[in-house]
């Protein structure tokens, strides 16, 4: 085991952050999981300590993954639907208003574990980025 978290994260590839975004693990070391359940997080890494809230208001960001995921399928799903089946306006209301409103909550975990990870190649952690855990004997 390292003497600290820092030494853990060794900066990998697009490829393997990516995988890592998809698999829902840490973005520092890729073994620990970010999530204890469908929406709630571990406060740190149980593996390296990465602290996954850097800082308060943190995952605000992962919003915008969130919402340009949604809209993204949204306008395209739209006119593949017009195009494709002819259907109205009308006709695909109700398929995009039960989709906009579910998507977001199952897309959740991946906006904000794509956040940590677009987070960390733009700041790489330091040492306060990391819980400090004791041993065990």
């Amino acid at each position: 085991m390292p003497a600290s978290g820092a030494e853990v994260f060794r900066g990998p590839g697009l490829g393997e952050r990516m995988r890592r975004v998809v698999r829902l693990r840490c973005p520092a070391c890729g073994k620990g999981k970010p999530f204890d359940g469908l929406m709630t997080m571990e406060p740190y890494c149980q593996v390296c300590g990465y602290r996954f809230q850097r800082e308060n208001g943190y995952f605000l960001g992962s919003i915008y993954f969130n919402y340009g995921a949604t809209a993204g399928i949204m306008v395209v799903g739209y006119f593949a639907l017009e195009v494709l089946f002819d259907l109205s306006f009308w006709q695909q209301l109700p398929i995009w208003a039960i989709f906009s409103f579910l998507f977001p909550f199952w897309f959740l975990r991946y906006a904000r574990s794509l956040w940590m990870t677009v987070d960390l190649m733009v700041a790489p952690p330091a040492e306060d980025d990391f819980v400090v855990r004791k041993e065990k004997c």
